[in-house]
């Protein structure tokens, strides 16, 4: 039997808002063409992928920058992420002002998702939280979560809210690396946190693997979609892949509408 229960909705919730997005979404990281990433973005808003996942660290800036040309530029809803790192936690003020500066970049008046791109190693979580809400407070994001936070982390953070849930935690999951599944992934089902998977593809390596395409052969799919199907079918999970490429992006969207079966995800589970 498969570990987690069959998720078959190409719509996730975020956290526990009653909002929800799709579930594969595009990310930001590791742009190469910033021209080429711009229409493999508007390509996937206008082909429904509107969840795009950006950081303030990303391009030193530059990835907000476009993104936000993007979405600006786009009629209809995005659902918009962006990260800000630790160290901008570390009080009320330094947190407002990094979030305000993320905004100019994005040309938006506030996001619809800010987390803490990690932990700080030297800062209690309660206090990087409580600057976190600040935001949420003055209206410069709907939403507030968090970034590669483990169980112990994760926890605290949840204990230390006072007025927001922590409705995302985003960090590395793919067909390759499964460690959530042991406790981290268990504890979001629970507690109702969304899991967004980044570096889902493994930087494209799944897309050559035969082991994959075996499975992706008898579903008349892609090794690339079904290492997604693979991560969407877990309850609270949705996957933020990245490409500069249009027709990787209509690839990505072909991850949708179906699912692995129970057997299937039976049989990757042991082979990974």
């Amino acid at each position: 039997m498969p570990l987690f229960p069959l998720d078959f909705m190409d719509k996730k919730p975020i956290g526990k808002s009653g909002e929800f997005v799709p579930a594969v979404g595009v990310g930001t990281w590791g742009i190469r063409n910033y021209l080429n990433a711009e229409n493999a973005l508007k390509h996937a808003l206008t082909i429904g992928l509107n969840l795009v996942d950006t950081a303030e660290i990303y391009g030193s800036g530059k990835a907000e920058v476009i993104v936000g040309k993007v979405v600006r530029e786009f009629s209809g809803d995005v659902f918009v992420t962006t990260k800000l790192p630790p160290e901008r936690f570390v009080d009320r003020d330094e947190a407002i002002a990094a979030a305000r500066a993320s905004l100019r970049r994005l040309g938006l008046r506030s996001v619809d998702l800010i987390l803490i791109h990690w932990p700080h190693p030297h800062l209690p979580i309660d206090r990087q939280i409580k600057s976190l809400e600040v935001l949420a407070d003055l209206g410069l994001c709907r939403y507030i979560g968090v970034s590669n936070f483990r169980v112990n982390e994760l926890l605290s953070a949840l204990e230390a809210t006072s007025k927001y849930d922590i409705v995302v935690n985003q960090v590395k999951y793919s067909i390759y690396d499964r460690g959530i599944e042991r406790e981290l992934l268990p504890l979001c089902i629970r507690e109702g946190v969304t899991v967004q998977a980044y570096t889902p593809l493994e930087g494209g390596l799944v897309a050559s693997d035969k082991r994959i395409a075996d499975f992706a052969l008898k579903y008349g799919k892609t090794a690339v979609q079904v290492a997604l199907n693979f991560l969407i079918s877990r309850p609270y999970v949705l996957a933020i892949p990245k490409s500069e490429r249009v027709e990787r992006i209509d690839e990505f969207k072909g991850a949708l509408g179906w699912r692995l079966s129970d057997k299937d995800i039976d049989l990757i589970e042991r082979i990974f």
